[in-house]
């Protein structure tokens, strides 16, 4: 089979495209014919050695979708050829052609929900849900959603309009216009430096960014607001002043972490397959990537030229 290697630790650059031999299922565990593979920020910061040591040589991607095709031992016969997604672990293999998961990461999908969707939901869709959990969306609620037009920012605009409230999304670009498209009551250039001004009385941040435009989300805040955080993907953390929100009486919650597991990652990926198949989510897709093509996925993720889930295709 074909697969993405990694030797050491750096740039995208440092992802190979090469032939290696096929992986075989052990005891628990199926292997899967990938015919989707999710790309993750946190794929790009394991590639960078942001999440301590790992073994080289490896092959990096923690989420895939396809077709069991072999069974290891104490597996039950009905799983082999069934449609599955699965979250595989930290840096785990999903980058090939082939890839191997524990029969207890398994979710059986139904025939008319994609392997593209499938694996846009399987990580990405349980930290929404877990988010979601902590931001207690009410039809009350003004929000804003940072990130507007990434996988999980799509996703926080459509369960803002689902539940009733308003939303605006802040984004940049042509990326304006997806926002719009997916149900914004409006979207704003984050990258203009008066974004922020007359927006005000906000009821939720939900904060992927952090930096600069994080400070300046919690500063549109009505009183009793509450801020959301969910990453950093502008490199630093929303500087938080307790005076900041003695101010306005704001509260702040940080949805990762041990938070992430308070119902367990297994409830939280049930609940968010289960928004793919009712309808309830419906992710925003990137145009995909071929497997060969991973240095430029990553390269594009990190460039913030992607919009939606970035999937790659064997």
């Amino acid at each position: 089979m074909f697969a993405i290697r990694q030797y050491e630790f750096g740039p995208a650059e440092n992802l190979r495209f090469e032939e290696v031999p096929d992986p075989e299922p052990t005891t628990g565990q199926v292997r899967v014919t990938v015919a989707a593979a999710g790309v993750h920020l946190v794929d790009t910061t394991i590639r960078k050695g942001g999440f301590g040591p790992v073994d080289f040589p490896m092959t990096p991607g923690r989420e895939v979708a396809g077709v069991v095709t072999a069974l290891g031992d104490d597996v039950e016969p009905e799983w082999l050829g069934r449609r599955v997604v699965a979250h595989l672990g930290q840096a785990n293999g999903g980058y090939s052609e082939l890839a191997v998961a524990n029969v207890s990461a398994l979710h059986a999908l139904p025939d008319d929900v994609s392997f593209e969707a499938a694996v846009a939901m399987i990580g990405t869709g349980r930290t929404v849900v877990a988010v979601l959990d902590a931001a207690k969306l009410t039809k009350d609620d003004v929000v804003l959603v940072t990130s507007a037009a990434g996988g999980m920012g799509a996703l926080f605009v459509q369960e803002a309009r689902n539940v009733g409230a308003r939303v605006v999304g802040l984004a940049s670009g042509e990326k304006l216009d997806y926002v719009m498209d997916n149900g914004a009551d409006a979207a704003i250039d984050y990258t203009r430096p008066d974004w922020a001004d007359g927006i005000k009385d906000m009821t939720v941040v939900l904060d992927a960014v952090g930096g600069e435009v994080g400070a300046r989300a919690l500063k549109t805040l009505g009183p009793g607001g509450r801020q959301i955080i969910y990453g950093w993907a502008s490199g630093a953390m929303t500087p938080i002043s307790t005076e900041a929100l003695f101010a306005n009486s704001l509260t702040a919650t940080v949805a990762l972490g041990p938070g992430l597991m308070r119902r367990g990652l297994r409830a939280l990926e049930d609940e968010s397959m289960a928004g793919l198949a009712s309808g309830r989510f419906v992710p925003l897709i990137n145009p995909p990537f071929a497997l060969k093509d991973a240095a430029k996925a990553h390269e594009a993720l990190e460039s913030r030229a992607t919009v939606g889930k970035v999937v790659l295709k064997p």
